[in-house]
């Protein structure tokens, strides 16, 4: 019974996790990376036609992006997903391949110019279409038997609609051994969804990180801040630029902003619109109508049992065309604009990033995670020019980070989840947050709950039925850029305990976030990391 870590290990993205026992293999999502890491896959080390079973944890395409790419290459199996998932990762997916169907296009034309050969996107909507009949809907708390080998149940994880826990019985020589995946767990009382469910026992976990090192401020504090950040920029003529992640953040944002301006917070500037510019978040909108009963809070019930409504306000205005799109960068006055990606690295807010960053009484609001790399990322660590869609632009404009309106929860958010637990799982593997944040992490619960934990690579593999649970480093995933007729290198997985695959990229981009995180290492670890400088300066220097 083995486990590999195909992604988001020692990273945020690439979720992918393959299970293989008694002769059937089953993946639990398969999504893109983004970020530095955005041109990687996860390849497997056999046909994709040879997988049985994909599980999806939720929709967002760090989950799910890959997906049609496996089924493109001859995966053939069910895809089992809650109701919700099913509907979001159809439009999300679809989505991805409308955008590589533009990339590849753009690339194309330079390619031809060059005398090159055209090149394919990784998959198109037809295989997005293929893969969405794949799909089998399970209602959260069903027990699902999708074969003698497999058995799996999902609990809400309360991180975007539909979003789930999983809990994973794998059968193998008479032997069940229970697996659980956090998945994405959500912030505690975020609006409109209800908080993660948790779950009492399991033999094995795998739980996220993504701010495993951090806490959040209060909601109530969140929406404070937002709002003083938005009024203090009505206040000097701005403009308040929002990246936001089409599902769950923007549906998150609309239900705070509907009331900061019912409730006066804006007076005086009531006539300010705000422009949500995301075809894609508008068609996400749309759907939490569709699952009203079975995935809102009680708060967000109450408003909907008095008849109203908990996203749409008078002064929210939908732009659609990419002519409504570029009307907004004529708009003269005031506004708040809300458009994808929630990185700032693809859609339309690069065009409003760059006509609005170089204005010093415009403001960009962070509301989500930025992932390494990322344009995002840049802003938040106070780079003052970047490229945007090939033009350098100056950074004027303030950068307010509001972290407390993630959809992740922090740190005490995910101790809570864990405490639920009624027996110690056998072994704990922390995944889903960048090298520093899970390993923090891991020593955090080892100390708090005496869970045994260890921190997977990229590429670790462990038996799930031998007495003592390990991991072992298999071949590194080969990266390749599918466009690209050259091999490119293999992927070069970083370790702050492992200094000798230290290059001298991995080492700067290591102390820039033990910096930026403010943490305190253990000594071995500080000794690893000083070990790894000495070793490069010695081979630097003769």
């Amino acid at each position: 019974m083995q486990l590999t870590f195909l992604g988001a290990a020692h990273t945020v993205t690439g979720s992918a996790y393959l299970l293989e026992c008694a002769g059937k293999r089953l993946i639990v999502d398969y999504g893109m990376f983004q970020g530095k890491d955005a041109k990687l896959i996860q390849p497997l080390p056999f046909p994709a036609g040879e997988v049985d079973y994909a599980i999806i944890t939720h929709a967002h395409v760090d989950h799910t992006g890959h997906l049609p790419m496996l089924v493109k290459q001859g995966f053939h199996g069910p895809v089992f997903a809650t109701p919700a998932s099913m509907d979001l990762a159809s439009i999300l997916m679809a989505d991805s391949a409308h955008i590589m169907k533009m990339d590849t296009e753009w690339k194309n034309k330079k390619r031809e110019r060059r005398g090159e050969p055209p090149v394919e996107p990784l998959y198109t909507a037809e295989d997005v279409a293929l893969t969405m009949k794949q799909f089998v809907p399970v209602e959260y708390g069903d027990t699902k038997v999708i074969s003698p080998e497999f058995t799996v149940r999902f609990n809400d994880a309360g991180h975007i609609l539909g979003s789930a826990s999983v809990e994973l019985w794998a059968t193998e020589g008479g032997i069940t051994k229970k697996i659980v995946f956090s998945g994405d767990l959500g912030n505690l009382n975020q609006p409109i969804l209800k908080d993660p469910q948790p779950v009492r026992e399991t033999d094995y976990l795998l739980v996220e990180s993504t701010y495993g090192s951090r806490l959040h401020p209060a909601a109530n504090d969140a929406k404070e801040q937002l709002g003083r950040v938005i009024r203090e920029t009505f206040e000097q003529g701005g403009k308040v630029i929002i990246p936001a992640f089409a599902v769950g953040r923007t549906q998150e944002l609309l239900y705070y902003l509907r009331e900061l301006y019912e409730s006066g917070q804006f007076a005086g500037y009531e006539h300010c619109p705000v422009f949500l510019d995301s075809p894609l978040a508008a068609e996400a909108t749309a759907l939490f109508s569709k699952y009203v009963d079975d995935y809102y809070d009680e708060a967000a019930m109450k408003i909907v049992r008095k008849g109203g409504d908990i996203i749409n306000f008078k002064q929210l205005q939908l732009s659609i065309s990419s002519d409504d799109s570029k009307a907004i960068n004529a708009y003269k006055g005031s506004c708040i604009i809300i458009s994808a990606s929630g990185m700032c690295d693809a859609g339309r807010i690069r065009h409003h990033l760059k006509y609005n960053l170089w204005n010093e009484h415009n403001t960009v609001v962070v509301v989500g995670y930025q992932a390494e790399g990322t344009l995002g990322r840049r802003l938040l660590e106070g780079e003052k020019e970047v490229t945007i869609l090939g033009d350098s632009v100056a950074v004027h404009a303030k950068i307010e980070n509001v972290d407390g309106l993630s959809a992740h929860a922090d740190r005490n958010g995910l101790l809570r989840w864990l405490s639920g637990f009624t027996t110690k799982p056998k072994m704990t593997f922390v995944i889903h947050g960048e090298a520093l944040a899970a390993t923090e992490f891991a020593e955090y619960i080892e100390k708090e709950l005496d869970f045994t934990s260890l921190v997977p690579e990229i590429g670790d593999q462990t038996d799930l039925l031998a007495e003592q649970v390990t991991l072992v480093h298999t071949a590194e995933p080969v990266v390749e850029a599918p466009e690209q007729a050259e091999p490119q290198p293999k992927r070069q997985v970083t370790s702050l305990v492992d200094a000798p695959r230290y290059s001298l990229t991995n080492l700067i981009e290591a102390l820039r976030e033990l910096d930026q995180s403010g943490m305190k290492l253990p000594r071995k670890k500080i000794e690893a990391l000083s070990k790894a400088v000495d070793d490069l300066l010695r081979s630097t220097h003769g």
